[in-house]
């Protein structure tokens, strides 16, 4: 069943497909030597994608919440990881946009910087805090001296930092006791990245340590106190449960497709004609069919009624936890369908395996979601 809300909106989505027709074919060599997706990202860059979340006034396309969720989609089922790295770009983006809570002239200076090309993330996770969302100070600290911050701290995951152009950094500062975020350029003095990302699954987001050494920075760019920063109004974090769904897509099409050609010389026909696989292909497509409704529906509601975004807030966290337990589940059906071939490393299968798990691990995690719909359930008024 298509998803698209326009004709305008299918178009972008099949050129976006032949402009990444070539990832699925760099993801081997990729996974096997634990190398970052630069080709990728510089087609994408090409297509434009770096902008499309960006407003149209800036030069972007001025995509909205549902045409970056296709997209995402759609780039996953050809790499897993490049769509979850240049996800958190479009995703800063789209955020700032909507928000427009910095200052006017930073704001529309970073807006340019974007327009030019830069790439930009946010880098909020720390080895001793683990998520921001479990409500962990960061040991990062930003100490006023003069009409300059200094800056120090590491941080961890910092997704797409080998062509990072732009960092939005959390810090705890002592004399406000409170945390902000400061802007900060790759080039500045005291700032480099250290290769630290080693993982069995995701490797090429390239989600390094930020090292911050006595970094400078001007005082325009302390953007915002997280106070100020709105609370719920995170549907761009959509992305994450959209990336596992189309990874888990290009699993279910690898097996259906498997299932239709693999004859044994126990049959006299392909696979797809045993009951049992059949049973677990119809299972699969319930699986993928529930978890894009899902998805979706709830993406069109939070654009056409923004007067329900505080209760819609809730069905973001639920949109994560059933979209990317699902995807794992479709994954590991597609393996039950192919079997043992799904093993071996030539196989993509393998991949996708260990690409969804990583799923769990991205915000919101599934035990916070639980506890918030049972706190929703026990002592809000849902009516």
């Amino acid at each position: 069943m298509p998803f698209y809300q326009s004709e305008e909106q299918k178009e972008y989505i099949e050129n976006l497909g032949k402009a990444i027709e070539r990832f699925s074919k760099r993801e081997q060599e990729l996974d096997e030597s634990g190398g970052f997706p630069f080709t990728n990202i510089n087609e994408l860059k090409q297509f434009g994608y770096n902008t499309l979340t960006l407003a149209k006034k800036y030069g972007g396309k001025g995509g909205s919440l549902y045409d970056y969720l296709l997209s995402q989609e759609r780039i996953a089922r050809e790499s897993g990881p490049t769509a979850l790295a240049i996800g958190w770009h479009a995703g800063v983006v789209l955020e700032l946009v909507e928000n427009q809570n910095w200052d006017e002239e930073v704001l529309d200076e970073f807006f340019r910087e974007i327009a030019n090309g830069a790439l930009v993330n946010r880098a909020a996770t720390e080895p001793q805090t683990g998520s921001p969302t479990r409500g962990g100070r960061p040991e990062t600290t930003a100490v006023k001296k003069g009409n300059k911050w200094l800056i120090n701290g590491r941080k961890t995951f910092t997704t797409l930092a080998p062509v990072l152009d732009l960092f939005i950094v959390s810090a705890w500062i002592p004399e406000e006791e409170t945390i902000g975020s400061f802007l900060i350029h790759k080039d500045t003095k005291g700032l480099r990245i250290e290769e630290t990302w080693d993982v069995i699954s995701m490797q090429g987001t390239g989600s390094h340590d930020l090292v911050l050494e006595n970094v400078e920075i001007p005082e325009k760019y302390y953007v915002e106190k997280q106070e100020d920063r709105p609370r719920g109004k995170s549907a761009w974090l959509l992305h994450i449960p959209a990336c596992y769904l189309g990874i888990a897509m290009a699993a279910r099409d690898y097996a259906v497709e498997f299932a239709k050609t693999y004859s044994p010389n126990s049959l006299n026909g392909p696979i797809s004609e045993l009951p049992n696989v059949q049973r677990v292909i119809g299972e699969i497509e319930l699986e993928m069919t529930e978890a894009r409704h899902f998805l979706y529906s709830v993406a069109e509601k939070w654009q056409t009624k923004p007067d329900y975004h505080d209760e819609l807030s809730r069905d973001l966290a639920a949109v994560k936890f059933r979209v990317t337990n699902n995807a794992i589940s479709i994954v590991d059906k597609a393996m039950r369908v192919v079997g043992a071939k799904s093993l071996q490393r030539t196989n993509p299968l393998q991949r996708y395996y260990r690409d969804v798990r990583a799923g769990l691990h991205n915000p919101p995690m599934d035990d916070s979601t639980i506890q918030l719909l049972a706190k929703s359930a026990l002592y809000e008024d849902r009516d």
